[in-house]
């Protein structure tokens, strides 16, 4: 595991999720949608000052009522209907209690959650690791985008098959995921930005990309093209 060893030595532990409970954590993983955390923590904001950040207080209110105090999150519209379809899974599946989500088996509950409207795989994944403690390891372009560069995969993997070399190569352990997933994210958003800073990388000498650029060569990654060579092997994507 030295990619994971070397980012978690760098920067310690990343204390993921940013999150006062359970419900929080689902309610951010979908707001978190396609826009930045920034934002998220203002909606977040807004939900808690109302009142409204948790479900018995929450589920009373119907898609227009949440929409305005999540506005800051973007087209908040939509990001209204899909809490109101997270709130009646919760709720019928669930008495409403986040913690009833640890007692699926992990697979099952991500079907079941991909089964809520406008719950894709990140977002079910992030609920289903960060608030329901189950193995399932988080992919994002910031997954992609390390991998890619380190000369691990080619960068156009569908979500999936991504996620079973990824978890291939590692323990089943929730912590473990946990972290490793936050400090791709973390690193994602410091160093290996869309241009790198690739001089303040703890991986750079394992980076094929860095090598490109040490060589002068664009410090922009191209676009992931298909081709036929299979992912690199799942030991060495830990």
């Amino acid at each position: 595991m030295k990619i994971y060893r070397r980012l978690r030595r760098s920067r310690g532990a990343a204390g993921w999720w940013p999150a006062r409970t359970r419900f929080e954590v689902c309610v951010g993983a979908i707001l978190t949608q396609n826009t930045a955390w920034t934002n998220v923590e203002k909606a977040l904001a807004s939900l808690r000052a109302a009142g409204r950040l948790s479900f018995a207080t929450l589920d009373p209110l119907s898609a227009p009522d949440i929409a305005p105090l999540i506005r800051s999150s973007g087209v908040f519209n939509v990001k209204a209907r899909r809490l109101r379809a997270f709130l009646d899974f919760l709720g019928s599946e669930l008495g409403g209690r986040c913690h009833r989500m640890t007692s699926y088996e992990a697979q099952t509950l991500r079907r079941r959650l991909l089964a809520i409207p406008g719950i894709g795989r990140e977002t079910a994944d992030s609920i289903a690791l960060y608030a329901a403690n189950q193995p399932l390891f988080v992919v994002d372009a910031y997954t992609h985008r390390l991998f890619s560069r380190l000369g691990l995969t080619r960068g156009d993997e569908p979500y999936d098959v991504l996620q079973g070399l990824i978890m291939a190569s590692l323990p089943r352990d929730v912590a473990l995921f946990n972290d490793y997933h936050a400090q791709i994210v973390l690193h994602g958003k410091d160093v290996c930005r869309p241009r790198p800073r690739c001089e303040a990388c703890v991986l750079s000498d394992l980076c094929a990309f860095a090598r490109r650029d040490s060589a002068g060569r664009p410090t922009q990654t191209p676009p992931a093209r298909k081709r036929s060579r299979p992912a690199r092997s799942a030991r060495r994507l830990a």
